[in-house]
């Protein structure tokens, strides 16, 4: 009984792939607690997954009040991207820069939002941060969903804060 538990056990753990793209996830047996640290290993393989979505809708065109592969504006990507992966966020940005909780410029990770001041006062445009540095966003300057660096001198004199949702 023992050698059969450790054969379906090995046969589970060669499964996950990395290069499948599943994420290995620490299972729980027995009624036991998680392995410290795991909600953060899974809060980082959510955001993971969150900019994959966002990097592959790259080049999809900038509409204004778009929601949906036609055509987002930024708020509309966030909570098209967002809402695949089972989070809700609110379809404004305004109303996006109140959720989750407020983190540091040098504590960005993958998937966090990050907000600007642009059309006007206050949060007025969103994007998915890729990195410490990168975020992806639909702007309307260009028309497309693409990547940008954060210490580009226009984006860095128009941020206004980021937030953890996950």
């Amino acid at each position: 009984m023992r050698k059969l538990v450790f054969v379906v056990l090995a046969a589970l753990a060669a499964s996950a792939c990395a290069s499948g793209g599943g994420v290995p996830r620490p299972g729980v047996t027995g009624g036991a607690a998680p392995p410290a640290g795991s909600r953060e290993r899974d809060a980082a393989a959510l955001g993971h997954r969150l900019v994959a979505a966002a990097l592959d809708l790259r080049g999809v065109p900038y509409r204004n009040g778009g929601i949906d592969p036609k055509g987002f504006d930024c708020s509309g990507l966030v909570a098209f991207v967002f809402k695949a992966h089972g989070l809700t966020v609110p379809r404004q940005t305004s109303e996006q820069f109140t959720v989750g909780r407020t983190i540091g410029r040098d504590d960005i990770q993958p998937g966090d939002l990050v907000f600007f001041t642009t059309v006007a006062p206050g949060a007025s445009h969103v994007g998915i941060a890729v990195d410490n540095d990168e975020f992806v966003h639909a702007p309307s300057s260009r028309g497309v969903v693409r990547v940008e660096r954060l210490t580009l001198p226009y984006w860095q004199r128009r941020f206004v804060g980021a937030r953890r949702v996950r």
